[in-house]
């Protein structure tokens, strides 16, 4: 009896001092819109919060512009080009949910999007679809931006951060690979990177011009750090992390 409390304690010990827990799903539901709305910073604020999680915004009031991290509900999947910059195309958020978030990588940016936890901590991953704008661009051509053959590719870049700034890793997820364009949210899984206390966010894609990426450089993001361990082996341990 006296080994089996010995080893519950050291596990215990590992799990919350050799290891950062893992934290709450940021589902975004905690966050206030009227419906077919969305928030992308131009109350200025610089930023928003959803679960205890901090995410970058910069919105430029002189040009009406955004980058960094907005929020939205909107449900139309047809609306295209630069209006549909909000609109995650499946047409809800992950699991059917209302609110999702929406990253715009700006090449004048400051900085990329970032995403900053309260301590350091292991995260899961998350859920990533493409928005209305970058979907319809790719699928069809518009303006700006060809239409996508077998050998174009968009792709997204996360990097983790540690609580020293040092990059942990990266993870890569093609929105697009060919003509096969992420229409539905799909999971990123970021264990690999280990401990962060941030992530950061850059796009690439084939399409390029004199000015850089051609393809609308946006996706979509939610359930951050959902629990995906439904072994119950496990539960246990799934206790200690909640």
């Amino acid at each position: 009896m006296k080994r089996f409390t010995s080893m519950v304690v050291l596990l215990v010990a590992v799990l919350f001092f050799g290891n950062p827990v893992f934290a709450q799903t940021v589902d975004f539901e905690d966050l206030v819109l009227e419906a077919e709305s969305y928030w992308d910073g131009s109350d200025g604020s610089g930023g928003f919060e959803s679960r205890g999680v901090s995410f970058s915004n910069n919105y430029n009031m002189t040009w009406g512009s955004w980058d960094g991290f907005a929020y939205a509900n909107l449900t139309d999947t047809t609306l295209s080009g630069f209006d549909a910059q909000y609109n995650a195309i499946p047409g809800a958020g992950a699991r059917g949910s209302k609110i999702y978030a929406v990253a715009y990588v700006s090449s004048f940016a400051e900085g990329p999007p970032t995403i900053t936890f309260d301590k350091e901590q292991r995260i899961t991953g998350f859920y990533a679809t493409n928005s209305n704008y970058a979907y319809y661009s790719m699928r069809d051509g518009d303006a700006f931006a060809k239409k996508f053959t077998e050998a174009d590719w968009f792709k997204l870049t996360i990097a983790g951060i540690d609580a020293t700034g040092a990059e942990t890793g990266i993870v890569g997820f093609k929105l697009a690979d060919g003509r096969n364009i992420v229409n539905d949210w799909t999971w990123v899984d970021l264990s690999s990177l280990g401990p962060v206390k941030q992530l950061t966010f850059s796009l690439s894609s084939t399409d390029m011009g004199d000015w850089g990426m051609n393809t609308p450089a946006y996706f979509c993001l939610d359930n951050l750090n959902e629990d995906r361990d439904n072994d119950d082996s496990t539960c246990f341990i799934n206790s200690i992390r909640r």
